[in-house]
């Protein structure tokens, strides 16, 4: 047993390594071993101001295709598991939004041409409010809501 905890170690440290002399020797760069970060539609504190920094437009057209699995109640808004998945065709992204929170967007997916236009993740809420999913396919926007009761905050509360 000791010997399993030993090799997991060392094969872990050896891992480190490697990709910290990759990175030292200038063969990796942050950008290429981290995701982009759209600081501007992140930081945003109000949700058309985060759709347009995010993707390209603010107005979305109303769908049924696009379904929010949450609970109804969450016990805690500091972790809210919530799910979205679509019918929908050409789907090249998907972003989650709590619409009461101080900074609206929660998370943002680009997919691949090929890829299930199905996302899941937690979230932080600070209270009762709509999680909203939009989703962008063949160049609109589309979305829709599920209230969510939080019984106790997750942003300070």
């Amino acid at each position: 047993m000791i010997d399993a905890k030993r090799r997991t170690l060392l094969k872990g440290s050896i891992t480190a390594g490697s990709v910290g002399v990759a990175i030292g020797a200038g063969l990796l760069t942050p950008q290429l071993v981290l995701a982009e970060w759209n600081e501007s539609a992140f930081k945003a504190k109000d949700i058309p101001t985060a759709l347009t920094d995010l993707l390209g437009g603010d107005s979305a057209e109303t769908s049924d295709k696009i379904k929010i699995k949450a609970p109804d109640i969450a016990e805690n808004g500091a972790v809210v598991p919530v799910t979205v998945e679509t019918d929908l065709e050409g789907v090249t992204s998907i972003a989650i939004i709590a619409s009461k929170n101080q900074t609206p967007l929660i998370a943002g997916f680009d997919l691949g041409e090929s890829a299930l236009p199905f996302v899941s993740t937690r979230i932080k809420m600070a209270e009762t409010a709509d999680v909203v999913a939009v989703v962008k396919a063949g160049g609109k926007l589309y979305q829709n809501a599920k209230s969510v009761k939080v019984t106790i905050g997750g942003c300070g509360g």
